[in-house]
């Protein structure tokens, strides 16, 4: 691996110091990482909330309307029950 030095401003080498401290690594793999993303070569980081909300159906947005409608008759539904309640007591 080849050694290579840059100047940057002071503010910029405060977060390079912060963000390492906090992911526990080193400066040099943060930059590394920087300058891999930049410049689009090396290991890509997968993002880890990517697909988090898929639901497992390839129909949703087809169906998008027919789900919203539903979604607001439950929510109705649900609001109509709270005030009944609350008129019974």
């Amino acid at each position: 691996m080849k050694r290579t030095t840059i100047k940057i401003p002071d503010d910029l080498d405060a977060r390079l110091r912060h963000e390492a401290s906090l992911r526990g690594m080193t400066i040099s793999e943060v930059s590394r990482e920087a300058l891999e993303t930049f410049l689009d070569v090396g290991p890509r980081r997968r993002l880890g909330a990517a697909g988090a909300g898929r639901s497992g159906r390839s129909d949703i947005s087809e169906r998008i309307e027919e789900i919203l409608a539903a979604e607001v008759e439950r929510t109705e539904v649900e609001r109509t029950e709270v005030e009944r309640t609350e008129t019974d007591r």
